[in-house]
């Protein structure tokens, strides 16, 4: 390369590190992760290395971060904030060691470690124990003065503990633990205000707010990792003991920390981290060393941005970027369509990222992403990746929006996405193959046909042996098919085969909800069976006729309608009852005598189940609730009544005993 070509290329590489700095540390919001800006940082080094004569004094090289927002006042540090060189890998901590060792003369060195956390750096003044200022590291020399915002945070003592120095810059990070954050972005989301990136963006754009009383309300916390500026301190003689002494005066320090006698030490705490980290209540992205003798690192010094003694042993990186593909729709057990991206494979975390999930459609809209975008992606631990955000300046013309298929892409039934819902679905529950395994253990279950021992993992076994496919496949199972299944001796294929036989007799309500229509409970299938009466007059309902049962609202009667209209659904429908099942013809709710009264159970009935007193108040056309109100008609008091009861008394409700009740489902009135 020409020395002309060099400079360009240094002056290219300065301008885009210039710009991500700005990003980062001005507006803390990165468009990169931190794994791009470290090899755009590694090849300036590089270069600046084999072209000494071309370094600039305003050289990301030469400084730490960026300037101070014009917003806030400036604070010169008592002692520069320098930042940290950083390693990759098991060779380059290595050479860090004999570097080290070289200079100190020595063949070995004790290391004192800790968590490198993932948030912002913070200068804390004290001034005879009491905090007089804060602030951020800015470039290093100057900061921003965050006094006011830094006093609201808990973890932070606004004095120290006696004795104290008269003067000492202690220094930490702010960080926002994982819980707080998470929460605070579902609060975002729900009330669509700004969503964080991630803790690290959450916890700047928290301690720069120009209103303390919101950064008050922000999750945040404090480690303190060392100290700048002390006057009136016989400052200890190791690393250790120094952070030892900050706890005496009430800060907060790392519990993982540890002192590692060798490099071999050293790199089996960054293990044993690397373990930890996805169980920690706080993101961290790798491990610090720090010489522990004071005097060594004082012998050490310090480089143009950072100190000689010190390293930070980063982690395998958590975010890539790389070219979104193209999307898939997988559809789920209950017939959520999950949009997958297909990305150019990258290594995340160690891993070859090749699918990323997209999560729904909302999301995608709200990130922005298209066919072709340059992402962002994500991978923490054992989660699923997940696509974080878009580089939108390298976005080419040829970007396509991500449409959500009208048709299931397993079965080919309508796919519903329902105003205020963010989860699109399959509109077959009953049929789809994704949902295979799903509907028949509806169908099975004790609210259905209740089918005593077919379980989860029998119906899982018969459906990979494509023994059944419907619900009405179960009725042609024989003694011989389910003996053969593992574990399956022919006492128990002979008791599934019974239980099979005993479905057979039901309850229309009991069938209807049996068939699993969306948000069609029990009660809603025996207020149908209540009404109706009749199986073939709900499967040709209109809307508007459903419409005139009690508790059926609109969007509930669409649903019912639309099951009932698809063909498939009236095939499977009449092979359930060529198969046997059959059920009394239900008595009209009109003419039942606890018709349009409304029923509490609370407490333990001593010779009726809830289940059996549900059924039989049911049967005579009342209606059960789980909860109190002035609508309710009785609240029935079993042993043990609680909260319910309390409130019926208040409320002025009816209170049965269970000798009142027995009575009064014996005689019905």
């Amino acid at each position: 390369m020409s020395k002309l070509s060099i400079q360009k290329t240094l002056t290219d590489l300065r301008q885009q590190i210039d710009e991500y700095n700005y990003q980062y540390y001005v507006l803390d919001h990165p468009s990169v992760p931190d794994a791009e800006y470290d090899r755009l940082f590694k090849s300036l080094q590089a270069l600046e290395q084999q072209h000494p004569e071309l370094i600039t004094p305003d050289s990301p090289t030469q400084r730490v971060g960026a300037a101070p927002l014009p917003y806030f006042n400036e604070v010169q540090h008592k002692q520069p904030m320098l930042s940290l060189e950083n390693a990759f890998s098991e060779e380059e901590l290595r050479a860090f060691n004999k570097r080290v060792c070289e200079r100190l003369d020595i063949l070995s060195v004790s290391y004192y470690c800790e968590p490198k956390l993932d948030g912002l750096a913070i200068n804390l003044l004290y001034e005879h124990g009491q905090l007089v200022q804060a602030a951020t590291r800015g470039d290093g020399l100057l900061g921003e003065d965050v006094t006011q915002n830094v006093r609201t945070i808990a973890t932070i003592p606004l004095r120290l503990r006696s004795p104290y120095p008269r003067l000492i810059e202690i220094r930490g990070e702010v960080y926002m633990p994982l819980q707080g954050f998470n929460a605070m972005n579902a609060h975002a989301q729900a009330y669509q205000e700004k969503v964080f990136a991630n803790p690290r963006n959450a916890a700047a754009g928290s301690l720069r707010q120009l209103d303390p009383k919101i950064t008050a309300k922000r999750p945040l916390a404090f480690f303190s990792y060392g100290m700048g500026e002390v006057e009136g301190f016989d400052v200890p003689s190791t690393q250790e003991e120094l952070m030892a002494q900050i706890a005496t005066w009430g800060v907060r320090i790392s519990p993982l920390r540890a002192l590692a006698e060798n490099i071999e030490a050293c790199l089996a705490y960054h293990q044993r981290l690397l373990t930890l980290r996805a169980n920690l209540e706080y993101e961290i992205d790798g491990v610090v060393y720090k010489v522990n003798r004071l005097d060594w690192q004082r012998q050490l010094g310090f480089v143009a941005r950072a100190p000689r003694f010190a390293l930070a042993h980063k982690f395998p990186a958590q975010e890539e970027m790389t070219l979104l593909e193209s999307v898939d729709f997988q559809v789920g057990r209950t017939g959520a369509l999950t949009p997958v991206a297909r990305l150019t494979p990258v290594l995340v975390g160690g891993v070859t990222v090749r699918n990323a999930t997209l999560h729904n459609m909302d999301e995608i809209h709200r990130k922005d992403v298209r066919i072709h975008d340059t992402v962002i992606i994500r991978r923490a631990g054992d989660v699923i990746p997940e696509v974080v955000s878009v580089v939108l300046a390298k976005r080419p013309a040829h970007a396509q929006v991500i449409v959500l298929p009208e048709k299931c892409p397993v079965c080919g039934a309508p796919v519903l996405h329902e105003e205020g819902e963010a989860t699109a679905r399959c509109s077959d529950a009953l049929l789809c193959p994704a949902q295979r395994a799903a509907s028949i253990k509806h169908f099975a279950s004790k609210g259905g046909l209740d089918i005593e021992g077919l379980g989860e993992k029998l119906i899982e076994q018969l459906i990979d042996l494509k023994v059944i496919k419907t619900p009405a496949d179960l009725y042609h199972l024989t003694g011989v098919q389910l003996s053969e299944l593992p574990r399956m001796g022919q006492k128990s294929a002979d008791n599934i085969l019974l239980a099979l036989a005993h479905s057979k007799k039901t309850t229309l309500a009991k069938f209807i909800y049996a068939l699993g229509i969306r948000e069609v409970g029990s009660q809603t299938a025996l207020s149908l069976a209540q009404h109706f009466a009749d199986l073939d007059a709900i499967m040709h309902a209109d809307e508007e006729t459903l419409q005139q049962v009690g508790d059926i609202g609109p969007i509930v009667a669409q649903h019912i309608a639309q099951f009932f209209s698809m063909p498939r659904h009236q095939t499977l429908i009449k092979a359930l009852l060529e198969a046997g099942i059959h059920w009394p013809v239900p008595v009209s709710s009109s003419t039942q005598p606890l018709s349009g009264k409304t029923f509490v159970l609370t407490g333990t009935l001593l010779q009726l189940s809830r289940e059996a007193a549900t059924e039989r108040l049911q049967a005579l056309g009342a209606k059960v609730s789980g909860s109190v109100s002035a609508k309710t008609d009785y609240v029935v008091a079993g042993d043990k009544a609680g909260s319910k009861l309390v409130k019926a008394q208040t409320l002025g409700v009816s209170i049965l005993d269970e000798a009142a009740f027995l009575q009064l489902i014996r005689h019905g009135s």
